[in-house]
């Protein structure tokens, strides 16, 4: 069934409220044969009169008065679209699905999502937290629109852009009976009670392939998320 034509409804509705088609005809610009093809065509559509004479007034029938309140949401249907198009047009709107590790969204993202909630309050933000690969599979099977992981971040649907250079650190008890190396080498960690990264993730990769480089084994006493 092809599509209602919204100008005849809404010529339809001005012949209503106004009684008379020539008082719609001038009110919308047009002529009154035309007035009257558009409703003739409405009721050719539904196989309904829709229209009649009251004395010297055009009134509904009782279709036409059930269609009258149709075309009354229909308008307000319109007048919501046109608002929300108009609040697209003017503001940054819509939803934003983040993925990163909980180190950066608990030290680099608070205040970079402050930001944008002050600058676009319409903006809905929804952050979740993983390994890297958690996050390059969510944006591969697009549950995720963007990422901020540890590079390197392989894969054929993803496009990279470094944004931050992060150091590694080695801490150290400020004082204990374990005496802190002079130069933070592999060999140096290697001899001390290690506690590392959680296996699996990007950072734990970057660490356990740096004592591979050297040529050492290190078994840590103890691996956290």
């Amino acid at each position: 069934m092809r599509g209602l034509n919204l100008d005849a409804l809404r010529t339809f509705a001005q012949v209503i409220e106004l009684g008379s088609f020539s008082a719609a005809a001038e009110r919308g610009g047009i002529t009154q044969p035309a007035v009257s093809l558009q409703v003739r065509q409405l009721e050719r559509r539904f196989g309904l009169k829709l229209v009649e004479r009251v004395g010297r007034r055009a009134g509904p029938t009782a279709a036409g008065l059930e269609l009258l309140n149709h075309i009354r949401a229909i308008d307000a249907a319109l007048a919501q679209a046109e608002q929300a198009m108009t609040a697209h047009a003017s503001q940054v709107t819509g939803r934003v699905r983040l993925g990163t590790g909980a180190t950066a969204c608990t030290y680099l993202l608070p205040p970079l999502l402050a930001d944008l909630r002050h600058r676009f309050p319409a903006l809905d933000v929804v952050a979740s937290t993983g390994n890297t690969a958690d996050m390059l599979r969510g944006l591969e099977n697009n549950t995720l629109d963007i990422g901020l992981v540890t590079l390197p971040a392989p894969g054929r649907m993803i496009e990279a852009t470094p944004v931050l250079e992060d150091e590694f650190v080695a801490i150290f008890p400020a004082r204990g009976p374990l005496a802190i190396p002079d130069a933070v080498t592999p060999q140096a960690l290697a001899a001390l009670p290690l506690v590392l990264f959680e296996p699996g993730a990007r950072t734990r990769r970057l660490v356990d392939d740096w004592f591979e480089e050297a040529g050492v084994a290190v078994k840590p006493v103890m691996e956290l998320g």
